[in-house]
């Protein structure tokens, strides 16, 4: 959420409401660096140093309540801190918002065309599987970030980032909505094909995500996936197992806390102060922007990763003593906990894959 907004004032203090920020993270938890100003200071016209575009920007964001500092670093980058509440907060902005705490406006005004469905198992082998799950999540993640998604009957119909344009089209009926998983799929009959085969061993959400955080770039996909054998293993090594997993963890520690009759009550910001919570924050912070940057790039594969980086640090963070130390657990690490499961299941969803409260 932080990054969606920090988005909007960015581009509104530099006059370009369609403009990418390109944000990435900054040296402490809550920062966050943009390029912006090496962009503004190629436009045509007189040139200026980056430098002098990114401190511009920064006495007008200095100004914002919610942010710490906006200072420039380097040869030009714009690099802006929250406060420490603003970045605690999330804990229960997150929670409350659910499903929600991934979308933006990143891509409103953008069109895309998808597969309005992908069944796994009908597809003869790994290489068209990837393909129409990857047209499918894309075009997932860009109407979570504000595009119009028009979906197609071809389940194959792969879009480059270049199809995210302006111009309307007639969208096809029948998709679903993004963050749904996709409908149950009939038994996988004997001789089926090598994916129908996986699915029928692991389970679709195992092969979902094994196939969805291959990259397009580098090996062929039938080369890339792994044996079946592989993506069912239930270890945290297996990232397949590992991001629901994690839900599964945060999920752990709300129901543990609701049978001692304790629950997410008040919240004081500056109780969230241990270094895994500040990291499990920050990643959660960057939810809405790596939706948004996976779709306009084509590349779901790049959320998967992100997602299991959040899945690393929610476990880790749900392992600490103040997470499993349940009869003393602070209302403010509940709501920390609350927000995981929150974030996981929403990016989960995108994936089309289920986030289980047991494993």
């Amino acid at each position: 959420m932080i990054t969606a907004e920090l988005r909007r004032a960015i581009l509104a203090a530099a006059g370009h409401p369609q403009a990418d920020p390109l944000l990435r993270p900054g040296p402490v938890p809550g920062s966050y660096a943009s390029s912006l100003p090496f962009r503004l200071a190629h436009r045509p016209g007189p040139s200026q140093d980056p430098r002098g575009y990114a401190a511009a920007l920064a006495a007008r964001l200095g100004t914002e309540p919610w942010i710490a500092a906006a200072e420039v670093t380097g040869p030009g980058y714009l690099t802006v801190t929250v406060t420490r509440d603003a970045l605690a907060g999330l804990a229960v902005r997150i929670a409350r918002a659910g499903q929600a705490c991934a979308d933006s406006d990143a891509l409103h005004g953008r069109t895309v065309t998808g597969p309005a469905e992908v069944d796994l198992v009908a597809e003869p082998d790994w290489p068209r599987a990837w393909a129409a799950l990857a047209a499918q999540l894309t075009a997932r993640l860009a109407a979570a970030a504000g595009a119009t998604v028009f979906y197609s009957p071809e389940r194959t119909v792969v879009p480059p980032p270049r199809h995210l344009r302006s111009d309307p089209a007639k969208p096809e009926p029948g998709g679903r909505a993004a963050g749904l998983p996709p409908a149950p799929l009939p038994r996988v009959p004997p001789g089926a094909g090598p994916v129908a085969e996986a699915v029928g061993y692991a389970g679709e959400d195992m092969v979902r995500f094994a196939l969805a955080r291959m990259p397009a770039a580098g090996p062929a996909p039938a080369r890339a996936v792994p044996r079946a054998a592989v993506i069912a293993r239930h270890l945290l090594t297996n990232p397949a197992y590992a991001v629901r997993y994690a839900h599964a963890a945060a999920a752990a520690v709300l129901r543990w806390a609701a049978a001692l009759g304790t629950g997410p009550a008040g919240f004081t910001p500056r109780l969230l102060t241990e270094p895994v919570e500040l990291a499990l924050l920050d990643g959660l912070s960057w939810l809405p922007e790596r939706v948004a940057m996976a779709a306009r790039r084509g590349r779901p594969d790049e959320f998967a990763g992100y997602v299991e980086g959040l899945a690393a640090r929610t476990i880790e963070t749900m392992s600490t003593t103040g997470f499993t130390t349940i009869s003393s657990i602070s209302s403010e690490r509940l709501w920390l906990a609350d927000a995981a499961r929150t974030g996981l299941a929403a990016s989960l969803g995108l994936l089309g894959v289920s986030a289980p409260s047991r494993l």
